[in-house]
């Protein structure tokens, strides 16, 4: 949709209409000393002036690219195909809308469906959205989606593993809903069997937890069921490439964060929420479904097959949600997965699983540390001989960041750090952050 200005006699007609003279005269209301006030703004600068000093300011941060990078904790530094910067910045996606009007918007809404077809089987799920903010946001969104569905039940029950950010999004989202939030640790079926009452709205499940971890969820799905709740999994997208998916375990709601599929880094965004849930939960997912028809003339189209929103349905059954188009996240998980394919995705997740284990098995090696136990995948958190956070900051002068001091989320865990490995590490690279971190928490 090309920006086209009014002329001035169109503007002159509407002024007409208004039954005003000049633009002025719409603006009389206010007051005089009010319409025109002194900002106190700099003079201007050239376009050299502006260059230059935008250069030095990008130069105070760094970057992912310009040192060892193994911080994860929620956010991860993945390959990216070349491809996916330049398919997604033609203009025709970047300046796509919300794709309300099919007849002008196939490319959007085929976009979307692939989309949607890829998510659908990567997790093992029958219908998936077109995206919500961030996996905080997706999860909030399905707990909401559970308490809706479950006729007055109030207890959700939350893993211990739970990535703090999204306990804190999750409070903010659930005020209005008073649930019963309680805490649990161990395997999610037996959190679930344990319950006596008749009061479960869900169970989530990481998968891994914040920590990397993989919990077993075998019989959850069951053990929930039997509780009359619903099991939700919050997935790490690229694990899904060769662990069971979540979908197979039983889940009736799947929640991830989609960064690491195609988007990068961003210091902090945009990210990609994704849902996916089974048939039966068709109608309560918010945002909206595009599916794939054909024309008068039988030629394969796109429309949007479900739009659950207010503008759509009547008011007292819609399930919006807050949340904005997240058509260029969302397309360009779609370019990557199409990229990878299936042997490549389980390509780049075998690489996270052996990369990782590898460190873990480095730094385990060394005198005074050592790796906490259990299944993970390339995140694991190390204890070390000393302050987690000041030996960081050690690192971080030889252009080195080792991860994640859990102290910024657990006071009591100053000696810890998360450590995410991904495919884009080589073993020059592990064995570098072995022998740096041997010597920084030496002195």
């Amino acid at each position: 949709m090309p920006y086209i200005p009014i002329t001035p006699s169109q503007r002159d007609e509407m002024l007409a209409a208004l039954g005003v003279s000049s633009i002025g005269a719409l603006f009389e209301e206010l007051p005089a000393d009010l319409r025109f006030p002194s900002l106190a703004l700099d003079e201007g600068v050239s376009e050299v002036e502006v260059m230059r000093e935008l250069s030095l300011l990008a130069e105070s941060n760094t970057n992912a690219d310009q040192c060892l990078w193994f911080l994860g904790a929620g956010a991860y530094d993945h390959f990216i195909p070349a491809a996916v910067n330049a398919l997604a910045a033609r203009s025709e996606f970047v300046t796509a809308y919300t794709p309300y009007q099919s007849e002008v918007s196939q490319g959007t809404l085929q976009t979307i469906f692939e989309y949607q077809s890829m998510i659908a089987e990567l997790t093992g799920m029958e219908v998936v959205n077109a995206g919500h903010y961030d996996g905080a946001a997706a999860l909030a969104e399905g707990v909401i989606m559970a308490l809706k569905n479950s006729e007055n039940r109030k207890q959700v029950l939350l893993p211990a593993g739970l990535h703090p950010e999204y306990r804190a999004v999750l409070d903010a989202y659930l005020a209005a809903f008073e649930p019963r939030i309680e805490t649990y640790t161990g395997a999610p079926s037996l959190a679930a069997d344990a319950l006596t009452g008749n009061d479960l709205a869900c169970l989530v499940s990481g998968y891994p937890d914040f920590f990397g971890v993989i919990p077993d969820l075998t019989g959850a799905a069951r053990a929930v069921h039997e509780k009359g709740g619903l099991f939700i999994v919050q997935a790490d997208p690229v694990m899904l490439g060769i662990f069971k998916s979540p979908g197979e375990y039983g889940a009736d709601i799947v929640t991830a964060e989609g960064q690491s599929l195609g988007n990068d880094l961003n210091f902090g965004g945009p990210c990609l929420g994704i849902m996916a849930v089974n048939q039966g939960l068709m109608r309560r997912i918010p945002g909206r479904i595009a599916g794939e028809t054909k024309d008068g003339l039988g030629r394969r189209g796109f429309a949007l097959t479900l739009s659950a929103r207010e503008q759509h349905i009547r008011r007292e059954k819609a399930v919006s949600n807050i949340c904005s188009n997240q058509g260029l996240a969302m397309l360009r998980v779609c370019i990557h997965l199409a990229l990878l394919g299936k042997h490549g995705l389980r390509e780049a997740a075998e690489l996270c699983w052996h990369n990782s284990h590898y460190a873990a098995a480095r730094i385990a090696g060394l005198p005074g540390f050592s790796v906490l136990p259990g299944i993970f995948f390339k995140e694991f958190t190390v204890s070390v001989p000393g302050n987690a956070e000041e030996g960081m900051e050690k690192l971080l002068q030889n252009h080195i960041v080792p991860g994640f001091p859990l102290s910024r989320y657990f006071p009591d865990r100053k000696k810890e750090l998360l450590i995410c490995v991904t495919e884009k590490h080589s073993r020059k690279d592990i064995d570098a952050l072995a022998k740096a971190l041997q010597e920084a928490y030496s002195e």
